[in-house]
């Protein structure tokens, strides 16, 4: 149970076209033939990242919502990724993460992308998020919450002997001319809170004209590079070995050494 297989799905995706999009995903998830543990899906994965919140939202439980938990329980995996959801009068850019029995979660971003005026069209998330599946504590956010260490930041229970997240996840829609700090900051996330740290990032240009070029990725406790996949459409599989990152943290206690702080929201 210390080892955990994770698949990073890199994408173009169908503008604003949900049922494209869910096709052209399922057919992904069906090509992966060996056990997996974890499937990740981009930020806005059914739709590409829309500031039209009223014509794309979902109620929680209808099409993509049922989607997730039919992929999860076809494949019996963790299946995730962050999709426009309406509650009341409120929009959401929703994290949901489902599972094989049915179940799921949820966390709602955080971090809301100024510069794109998502503040304006989203609500904004207050609660971080763990999930914990199969011995793993997984800690999922979203693009813009990468900017932000504080949100992210483990801690170490000197009490219980235990730390927030063994894995930090972030899905996104990273633009092309700020790529540079999408690799650099998923590797500073990884070093500073010795977690191995997963990034899925979509290919392709969107309908208001943004490029983006992929470099999804796989990041250990060192910040070292587990695998990468540039701009190109692909499915980056790998194996995480929670026993070597236990290892590493018990011999080098640096977030246990860190300082205590609180966010006030």
């Amino acid at each position: 149970m210390s080892d955990l297989t994770v698949a990073i799905l890199q994408s173009n995706l169908h503008w604003e076209n949900v049922d494209a999009n869910l096709a052209m995903f399922e057919e992904q998830i069906w090509s992966i033939t060996e056990p997996v543990d974890l499937i990740v899906l981009p930020e806005m994965f059914n739709t590409g990242f829309s500031m039209t919140p009223e014509k794309l939202a979902e109620v929680p439980g209808l099409k993509t919502h049922k989607w997730l938990l039919q992929m999860a329980n076809q494949k019996k995996a963790l299946v995730g990724g962050s999709y426009i959801v309406k509650e009341g009068t409120d929009y959401f850019n929703r994290f949901f993460m489902a599972f094989p029995d049915g179940s799921f979660q949820t966390y709602d971003k955080r971090h809301l992308f100024s510069l794109a005026k998502e503040e304006m069209f989203f609500k904004g998330g207050t609660e971080r998020l763990i999930i914990e599946y199969k011995g793993w504590k997984i800690c999922p956010l979203v693009c813009y919450d990468l900017r932000f260490p504080a949100w992210a930041k483990n801690k170490f229970d000197k009490v219980k002997n235990s730390f927030d997240y063994d894995l930090l996840l972030y899905v996104a829609s990273w633009p092309k001319p700020r790529v540079n700090a999408w690799d650099t900051l998923l590797k500073a996330r990884a070093i500073e809170n010795q977690s191995y740290t997963l990034g899925c990032n979509r290919i392709g240009e969107d309908g208001n004209g943004y490029a983006y070029v992929g470099h999804s990725g796989v990041y250990d406790y060192l910040g070292e590079t587990r695998d990468f996949k540039d701009n190109q459409e692909g499915i980056i599989i790998q194996k995480l070995l929670k026993s070597q990152q236990d290892e590493f943290r018990t011999k080098y206690p640096f977030v246990a050494d860190s300082d205590e702080f609180e966010i006030k929201n």
